[in-house]
């Protein structure tokens, strides 16, 4: 038969959870100084403790939001003008978006007419060139390079997706 060792286990627990506690706690008074970060990572890094572990104790989590709150209110200094955006700072970023927005619109509409003609060329001269008799019914075929297709005109009814463990199908959104 074994021995119980329940009040030993407990016993040990105990003593790990004070440690770890003490431990916390020194942490909190050694970064209670002025200009030292008081945040659960940085506590967890000097305790050498988890940060999960720091907010599941409610007086330690405690102290350590009322340290960030003092910490914000007493860190009032201006920031340096070099590293302030000005009002127009954002407002100038927004319109070169908006300008670069539309040279690439102006650009997609003017590859689209490019598409459109080579493909009106092409229909063009295989009409030409089935009405006309052509001895050799090689010739009557040309291949024209028109560039890559940058975007599907026709929606697609249906996609279906497989993977190995599920089959679905995914309508496409409008």
């Amino acid at each position: 038969m074994r021995a119980d060792d329940t009040a030993h286990l407990i016993t040990a627990a105990q003593r790990r959870h004070e440690l770890t506690r003490a431990k916390a706690v020194r942490a909190l008074r050694e970064l209670d100084q002025p200009g030292s970060t008081n945040t659960f990572e940085a506590v967890a890094r000097k305790a050498e403790v988890s940060r999960s572990w720091l907010y599941t104790q409610p007086d330690i989590k405690d102290q350590i939001q009322q340290l960030r709150g003092l910490g914000e209110r007493t860190s009032n200094a201006p920031i340096p003008s070099r590293q302030r955006s000005s009002d127009s700072c954002p407002l100038h970023r927004l319109a070169i978006a908006n300008k670069r927005n539309q040279d690439l619109a102006e650009g997609n509409q003017r590859l689209w007419r490019q598409l459109d003609q080579a493909l009106g060329q092409l229909r063009a001269n295989r009409q030409t060139n089935t009405t006309k008799s052509s001895p050799n019914p090689s010739t009557r075929h040309s291949s024209v390079t028109i560039g890559p297709l940058l975007k599907c005109r026709r929606r697609p009814r249906a996609a279906t997706l497989t993977t190995p463990s599920l089959t679905q199908t995914r309508r496409p959104q409008p």
